[in-house]
């Protein structure tokens, strides 16, 4: 039986570097993980440590997790579909150039990134500035592949569905270095019925094709099917729900696609100062195959006795 490839997203830190993210991921119980190499709200980026980045390396070795199915994310405030402002542009190219050099450098091979909003441009220039960033950021045949996030379709996101996505696929040149990151939670705010993934997979299969899927991110959603808001929920306390999430991660379409958790880190006290991951209880619960609906509370009381 092939191994369930499963992590989430952990923290990435100048002090400790990919030593320090790879640790996060084991303390999870994961395989595989999806970091950003900074703050996901700034395109600040430090020097990447080779020494700590060979031990990281060491370690997953050590623990079984093979570094091909591990994912960095870039910024979200890296925007390819709005060329209103020349110099901004041309800045989220020169840094998606960059940041595909520290996936290098650290030895990952997939950067998923979300495609971008048109703010006001309109659907087919945004889509139009999209395929042009990334004909300029993958100018090279070979190296680390984007993979294109489908999205909620909140305000004027691009990506929203798979003819948005191919559109962009069949216009970049280097294609062979783009693949797809499916959101289960944005595929559902977007109008796609994630309840019916074989279905979904069917449509994805004919529009773009499966060997396009690069990851898969777990997320349970807070709002119905083609709300448009992008608010993700725990696995099982949303729309989708358990049943759904666990039909989708061990689809067998999808063996060997590694799926990442972003869930909602818990809060014990309701302030913002102690919120904590959910994701060893959840990944847990995931790979028991057994839904628990005292999670929260048990994350809580797990927190509060350590």
């Amino acid at each position: 039986m092939e191994k369930l490839i499963i992590g989430s997203h952990v923290s990435f830190n100048k002090e400790d570097g990919l030593f320090g993210t790879v640790k996060e991921a084991l303390s999870y119980g994961e395989n595989t993980f999806m970091f950003y190499t900074g703050a996901p709200q700034n395109t600040i980026r430090g020097k990447i440590d080779e020494a700590k980045t060979n031990k990281a390396k060491e370690l997953m070795k050590e623990n079984n997790i093979d570094i091909n199915d591990v994912i960095i994310h870039a910024p979200y405030i890296v925007n390819l579909a709005n060329n209103n402002d020349e110099d901004k542009y041309a800045f989220a190219i020169n840094f998606l150039k960059q940041e595909l050099k520290r996936a290098e450098s650290l030895g990952i091979k997939k950067v998923v990134l979300h495609p971008g909003s048109h703010v006001g441009l309109g659907i087919e220039t945004g889509l139009h500035n999209i395929i042009t960033g990334l004909n300029a950021v993958l100018e090279e045949e070979e190296g680390p592949i984007i993979c294109l996030e489908t999205m909620a379709g909140k305000g004027t996101e691009l990506g929203k569905n798979f003819e948005e996505i191919k559109t962009i696929l069949d216009n970049v040149k280097n294609n062979n270095r783009l693949l797809v990151c499916l959101d289960t939670c944005h595929l559902n705010d977007a109008g796609y019925d994630v309840k019916n993934f074989d279905n979904l997979l069917e449509k994805f299969d004919k529009i773009i094709g499966l060997d396009k899927i690069g990851c898969i991110h777990i997320n349970d959603s807070k709002n119905e099917k083609g709300a448009h808001k992008d608010r993700h929920e725990n696995i099982g306390f949303g729309t989708i729900g358990f049943e759904n999430i666990i039909k989708i991660i061990y689809n067998e379409k999808l063996k060997g696609v590694p799926k990442i958790l972003e869930t909602p880190y818990v809060s014990i006290s309701g302030g913002k100062d102690r919120t904590y991951a959910p994701y060893k209880q959840e990944i847990e619960m995931i790979k028991e195959n057994k839904f628990n609906p005292n999670l929260l509370d048990d994350i809580r009381n797990y927190y509060k006795k350590s």
